[in-house]
């Protein structure tokens, strides 16, 4: 893997690591998101319209991406409202590449390997290592495997959308619907003031980041295959743990980073199999 695309995979994972840890961090979950998304639609319009590769054919990919996308960006703030980003990150992150490997074994066919197997349990022990093997498991874990499921559907919806479309207009489209339904249900509920509030600094760069990371993944793609590629992106549940300790003074034990670490290994394993 040359140095230039593992500089830019671990980029995106820090990237992604960051603007979760931002959203997580504001006092109004809903409302900062909301902005963050708007910010990212408009900042990264001028980059889609000069990118324009759109087909007729993916409309069908867009409107089912659009919703998915909707139902995560609901869910996400919740998560981050009712439990710690140290469970909830490494549980939606980890499990979401296990269930689509699940679906593409039983619903289309596809033959496994035994590193992808060893991969699977892997991330089972790293999600019960963050969970914790003792006491109440609280909301963080069955959050995180509901956004897992989401993150998978849209996973093997935008992985056949973007046949149809290039990668950053698809992006853009597939987040139109989103980002005007999310804010406005988040100022029918809250106001107009909500998002006056949430807007500053730190918002606008979490709404830069969730795109941008994207973007990185790109770049890395154009100079190293995709599977070691998606191993190095997954650090972020790792660094994830790690910022929200410092930042967000979340209890994160050794356990806790330990199974962060099982679940990055275990993605890895997944990705390079």
């Amino acid at each position: 893997m040359p140095t230039s695309a593992l500089a830019l995979a671990l980029a995106a994972a820090c990237v992604h690591a960051l603007w979760n840890v931002i959203l997580a961090r504001e006092p109004d979950i809903e409302a900062a998101t909301a902005v963050a998304v708007l910010v990212a639609e408009v900042v990264f319009l001028p980059v889609a319209v000069v990118l324009w590769n759109v087909h007729r054919a993916v409309l069908p990919f867009l409107v089912a991406s659009a919703a998915l996308q909707l139902l995560y960006f609901a869910l996400l703030p919740t998560a981050y409202r009712l439990a710690d980003l140290s469970v909830v990150y490494p549980v939606a992150r980890g499990t979401a590449p296990v269930l689509v490997l699940v679906v593409g074994v039983v619903a289309l066919g596809r033959a496994t390997s035994a590193g992808q197997v060893a991969g699977v349990c892997l991330v089972g022990v790293g999600v019960l290592l963050v969970r914790g093997l003792r006491g109440s498991p609280g909301a963080g874990v069955p959050l995180g495997l509901v956004i897992a499921c989401v993150i998978a559907a849209y996973t093997l919806v935008d992985k056949e959308g973007v046949k149809h479309a290039g990668a950053v207009p698809y992006l853009e489209l597939t987040m139109i619907g989103p980002a005007l339904v999310y804010s406005g249900a988040v100022v029918r509920v809250k106001g107009v003031r909500a998002l006056r509030n949430a807007w500053g600094p730190q918002t606008v760069v979490a709404g830069l980041a969730t795109f941008g990371a994207y973007a990185l993944v790109l770049l890395a793609l154009q100079r190293a295959a995709a599977a070691p590629v998606a191993a190095v992106r997954e650090t972020s549940v790792v660094i994830a743990a790690v910022l929200a300790r410092r930042v967000l003074k979340e209890t994160v034990n050794l356990p806790r980073i330990a199974g962060a670490a099982a679940v990055a290994g275990g993605i890895a394993l997944l990705s390079l199999s």
